[in-house]
């Protein structure tokens, strides 16, 4: 069903033959008007309510929308959004999980000055609401960590897409992407790791889902987070796992964190053949080139040293990239020769340096 016509400035419709505002328009502006203030047409709006869910919750009396503040700044992010070129599909999803209005908070989202909870009778077994096994963090072994990993590993366990996702961009906006790296999302996997090697077959579906969610809060960092204009004409850091090596969370982490900083990135990903990985070092000239290896198996010492010893360039201006293995795999004694990282923050410094950003002077001011 189409909206009223608009006929007065504010968005207001007065009620037929009556000359009156309808009371019902108090609930907020029609889809017209927030169509000309954002500068889209009002099919667009519509069609975003329809494929997204992105619309408001107000109705008029005879059914037709009604945006209220807070669908207008939800309309708005959303427009932000897909003008930095993020598709409509994740923009949506992004700006719904800012903006929409979510049920009761968590016992561990209790609002800052909120009354503690008070004790209450023990949990009934037989009634269908009664708590979930599995203790504070679902059952798996999360030892001494943030009270944010508690949540999320929760949210796994049920496999609660929604509120993983929630979760997880939650803890991005709130501590900036190194502190939910390596103090949210790291120990919960390792968790459902743990969980997984001492219940056999069991909980696979957990880390499936927890390591696909993380993966997609990683790709939708800079549309949550400031980050530094991107280094004019610069080489990039080219980001790459091992031949053999499918675990690239890690980098995906690493790309995003350099991301805030403007370094430009190539990352290649999982498993990546040396002669691909050659022709892309030798194409891009990049300032360094990082090699991530899980394990022992995928760690290639040689692969390494060959990559460090690639030249391009004129003669007399000949350039090399700095070579950073990285990850549990690599052998501190036989990789000797090359730079060490301890952690996300640790690489963010050591590959920003080639930019100027030695001191993260470039580096935007974290999310608040």
């Amino acid at each position: 069903m189409n909206d009223e016509p608009l006929t007065a400035e504010d968005g207001t419709h007065p009620r037929a033959g009556t000359g009156r505002p309808d009371p019902s328009s108090a609930v907020g502006v029609t889809t017209g008007a927030l169509a000309r203030r954002l500068g889209v047409s009002p099919t667009t709006l519509r069609s975003w309510d329809r494929r997204y869910g992105l619309g408001p919750a107000g109705r008029s009396r005879g059914g037709h929308r009604r945006w209220a503040p807070g669908d207008i700044a939800m309309a708005e992010e959303m427009c932000r959004l897909t003008a930095t070129g993020a598709p409509p599909a994740e923009a949506a999803r992004v700006a719904l999980l800012q903006f929409a209005p979510r049920g009761p908070a968590a016992p561990d989202e209790v609002p800052p000055g909120s009354p503690a909870p008070q004790p209450g009778p023990g949990p009934d077994t037989g009634s269908a609401g009664a708590a979930r096994p599995g203790g504070p963090g679902g059952g798996l072994p999360l030892g001494d960590v943030r009270q944010e990993c508690r949540g999320l590993a929760r949210a796994a366990v049920r496999l609660d897409a929604p509120e993983l996702t929630h979760r997880l961009l939650d803890a991005v906006r709130r501590h900036g992407l190194t502190v939910a790296w390596e103090e949210v999302m790291v120990p919960t996997l390792r968790a459902v790791g743990r969980k997984w090697e001492s219940s056999g077959d069991r909980y696979v579906e957990v880390e499936h889902l927890l390591s696909w969610h993380i993966s997609s809060t990683l790709r939708s960092a800079p549309l949550l987070l400031p980050s530094a204009p991107p280094a004019a004409k610069a080489p990039p850091v080219v980001l790459a796992c091992t031949p053999g090596e499918q675990h690239s969370l890690a980098l995906e982490a690493l790309t995003a964190a350099l991301g805030e900083r403007g370094v430009p990135t190539r990352t290649l990903g999982a498993a990546v053949p040396a002669e691909a990985l050659l022709a892309c070092v030798r194409r891009t000239g990049p300032a360094a080139v990082v090699l991530w290896a899980q394990t022992r198996s995928t760690a290639s010492v040689p692969l390494a040293r060959h990559v460090a010893g690639l030249e391009w360039g004129a003669a007399g201006a000949r350039g090399r990239p700095l070579v950073l293995p990285a990850g549990p795999g690599w052998d501190r004694r036989t990789s000797t020769g090359f730079p060490r990282c301890t952690g996300l923050r640790d690489a963010v410094a050591t590959l920003s340096r080639p930019y100027g950003d030695e001191d993260g002077a470039r580096h935007a001011s974290p999310a608040r």
